[in-house]
């Protein structure tokens, strides 16, 4: 596992229930791997957008993440509305996911 060096993204993550942190930080490795598998893909920021721990490059679109108190059984990725990423997961994963 990547080592968590934003140490605000750290205690972020840390705050989350075991279960909602461990699904999330499962999460970060397949960003973290899928990224470091794309040529050209410079290196992934890991950071607090809007409270949230986010993950953005040069490149591509933020990838935003979070748990929260008001959905406590729940936990969400935000991607930017602009992009095709929602209407992508959509057609690729049906119902598996709420969308939002």
């Amino acid at each position: 596992m990547n080592e968590i060096m934003n140490t605000d993204v750290k205690n972020i993550l840390g705050n989350y229930p075991d279960w909602a942190q461990k699904k999330l930080l499962f999460i970060r490795e397949l960003i973290l791997e899928v990224a470091s598998e794309i040529n050209g893909t410079p290196e992934v920021e890991e950071t607090l957008k809007w409270g949230e721990p986010s993950y953005l490059t040069e490149q591509g679109s933020t990838i935003r993440m979070d748990w929260k108190k008001a959905a406590p059984t729940q936990y969400a990725l935000y991607f930017n509305c602009n992009t095709r990423l929602i209407e992508t997961f959509r057609e690729v994963f049906q119902d598996q996911f709420k969308y939002e």
